[in-house]
């Protein structure tokens, strides 16, 4: 069958399986998942979809689909990979399902970097949803602006949150390289994802594969200085290329369009975007870091790439509400604010503390910043970020982490400056905050994964 009518999904409780499905679903297609225990936002968005999810220990050929999408967190031993081998079962990945189904006939814009790429997928969707395009979207997270991950859109756009993660087990290319962008937004580069890389060399060449795929008419776009990037475009670039940096808007490094941003406020809740020296606009809004500045110009090159002027791309991010889990903040309870934040490689972490404390000094806020992590990436468990680690945490007043002792990791509490608190157990977590929290702190909860809904429990238990 030439298109199958009924997809069952391997793993559709991932922010990037659970969008697909929903793409699916709008597609007219039957769709069907498993998986393990899910968590919101992702189980409220497939039930919202009626698409039923079945745990793995269902046969996932029961009710006969035409076609299975395997992610990739399922390798060969998994008893649903083994059923679907073993019935020579018609399987795909999730990326090339896309590539496949969805993507061939969009203007594909996709957005890659080690950071970022949810932030800035998020504001390129907006800025072409406020400019009046209707986009579709495939996004790792959920942008506040939409409140939902995925959708199909009703114009040639959408935008792709392009991972470097690979595919599947019988596919070991970064996901990206099946999306064939027309616009490319190559954000940042540094080494991450040490379960499956060896070293920066090799994640270069994945980024290079994504060079390689865009078309000499489409557009590639990446940061000033930015070494390992700069090593990736050393080895060809087919496309027009825009650079953009910090600072006064003059043209730079021989490139037609000098685009650059101004901080006007040490927080980065307030800036400036140039293109050769003319101030297209200023953004002010919830956000902080340096990062989401860069995270901006990066999206109004790329909307303006779409069609879209730069000065109402400008417009359109004064009114950007952020992605949740990326600093969101849950609540305040007798002058404790809590926030829940996706940070979980040290640069992201760094930053993030940074432009808090921040605005916090802005804000004349004289409590503590306190930081909460778990450990929990692959690349971090394996020790890789592991000098690096204790200074990311440098603009906060107290750490606090959970390590699990089966992990056989140790953090080395005597390279941090603040104090740090280790817990075994999220319970003992959770008691250590409640017994020093005081009025003024503010609480960032850093993990990429559901951190054992500590974030949320936390504001329970502050207001009890």
């Amino acid at each position: 069958m030439d298109n199958p009518s009924h997809l069952h999904i391997l793993g559709i409780g991932g922010t990037f399986m659970g969008g697909l499905a929903q793409l699916a679903k709008a597609m007219g297609y039957v769709v069907t998942g498993s998986d393990q225990a899910l968590y919101p936002p992702m189980s409220t968005q497939l039930a919202q979809a009626g698409i039923d999810v079945t745990d793995y220990g269902q046969d996932p050929l029961a009710n006969a689909p035409d076609q299975i999408v395997i992610g990739n967190a399922l390798s060969r031993g998994h008893p649903a990979v083994e059923t679907v081998l073993n019935a020579q079962q018609r399987y795909t990945s999730g990326p090339q399902w896309l590539s496949d189904h969805l993507l061939q006939d969009r203007w594909v814009v996709a957005v890659a970097g080690t950071h970022g790429k949810t932030t800035t997928s998020a504001m390129v969707a907006w800025i072409l949803e406020y400019a009046g395009l209707n986009p579709g979207f495939l996004i790792g997270g959920v942008p506040e602006n939409f409140g939902v991950s995925a959708r199909l859109g009703a114009s040639p756009f959408f935008v792709m949150e392009a991972d470097e993660y690979d595919t599947a087990f019988f596919d070991k290319r970064s996901k990206f390289v099946h999306y064939r962008p027309r616009t490319c937004v190559l954000n940042n580069l540094e080494f991450d994802h040490g379960d499956i890389f060896a070293d920066l060399a090799a994640i270069q060449t994945q980024f290079h594969h994504l060079v390689r795929t865009v078309p000499g008419n489409g557009l590639v776009i990446a940061p000033q200085a930015d070494a390992a990037l700069d090593g990736v475009l050393a080895q060809g670039c087919w496309s027009e290329l825009k650079r953009f940096s910090q600072g006064e808007g003059v043209a730079n490094s021989g490139h037609e369009a000098g685009w650059t941003y101004q901080p006007l406020r040490e927080d980065g809740g307030h800036f400036a975007i140039s293109l050769d020296g003319e101030r297209l606009g200023e953004v002010a809004w919830p956000l902080t870091g340096h990062h989401n500045m860069q995270n901006a110009v990066a999206a109004v090159i790329a909307a303006q790439n779409c069609g879209v002027s730069a000065k109402l791309a400008v417009t359109a991010l004064n009114h950007f509400e952020g992605v949740k889990r990326r600093l969101t903040n849950l609540g305040e309870v007798n002058g404790i604010r809590v926030y829940d934040d996706f940070a979980h490689h040290p640069t992201a972490i760094k930053s993030t503390l940074e432009g808090l404390r921040a605005r916090m000094q802005r804000e004349q806020q004289s409590g503590r910043l306190i930081a909460v992590f778990e450990p929990r990436s692959n690349t971090m468990r394996l020790g890789m970020h592991r000098q690096r680690l204790p200074q990311a945490f440098d603009a906060a007043d107290q750490v606090f982490a959970f390590i699990d002792p089966d992990w056989g990791w140790q953090l080395p509490v005597e390279a941090f400056r603040p104090t740090v608190s280790v817990n075994e157990s999220y319970d003992a977590l959770l008691a250590a905050l409640k017994a020093q929290l005081q009025p003024g702190d503010q609480v960032v909860l850093m993990s990429n994964g559901g951190f054992g809904g500590l974030p949320q429990k936390l504001l329970t238990e502050l207001e009890r």
